[in-house]
């Protein structure tokens, strides 16, 4: 059996965004007086959703920063959000190549859904997803696997036929709790993590992932 449909992470998978999201943080704690990260630090700051990325970037003890952190950094983000982001090489084609196999395409990523449907709308304009969803109220962030197996639902594919792309260990332990075919790639912000927590397979460009999910046999 093929792969019916494949639920891609976003940053760090599709697209290089960790330069905006360190640049807008990082103009929250100066704002606010509190110390700036190295853009490398927010390698392991990010995938878990904003308010975890705000836990990690706000000096322990000073919690009570975390809201006002947060809401400078949403304004910022958001006035910057395509500043320094793009798609990594080979991914828009990638994608236009997955999608003429006939498998169904999607996104289900941590950050704010608001975000992740303009970026994806700005810079993957020209593929065809079938859904594109980020974090939303009353639904669990990743690794939860409630948000891929509704959207597996939605799409009207079983679980098992159904790949799961993404560069950290947030995305391969949603992808076995899901019980679908993960993907792991090396381009992103956490590869290290990757077989441990259970990737079918790892690639390293986006040739490489196309060939693994044509040739996937969940």
């Amino acid at each position: 059996m093929q792969l019916r449909a494949v639920i891609f992470d976003l940053d760090g998978t599709l697209v290089d965004s960790l330069g905006d999201i360190a640049d807008a943080m990082n103009h929250a704690l100066t704002h606010h007086g509190l110390p700036a990260h190295p853009e490398a630090a927010y390698l392991r700051f990010v995938g878990e959703g904003v308010k975890e990325l705000v836990r990690r970037a706000v000096p322990a003890g000073r919690e009570e920063m975390h809201a006002p952190v947060l809401a400078t950094w949403r304004g910022y983000y958001d006035a910057h959000l395509l500043d320094r982001t793009r798609p990594y090489p080979g991914i828009p084609a990638m994608l236009t190549a997955l999608g003429e196999t006939g498998a169904r395409l999607a996104v289900l990523s941590n950050k704010s859904d608001v975000f992740v449907k303009r970026l994806v709308s700005q810079l993957l304009p020209g593929v065809a997803f079938d859904a594109v969803y980020g974090e939303r109220p009353g639904m669990p962030r990743k690794p939860d696997p409630t948000a891929a197996l509704a959207l597996a639902a939605e799409l009207g594919v079983l679980p098992g036929a159904c790949g799961f792309v993404g560069d950290t260990s947030v995305d391969m332990d949603t992808a076995r709790a899901a019980g679908m075919y993960g993907v792991g790639v090396t381009w992103g912000f956490r590869s290290h993590e990757l077989e441990a927590h259970g990737a079918r397979a790892v690639s390293t460009t986006a040739e490489e992932l196309l060939a693994a999910l044509r040739d996937a046999r969940p």
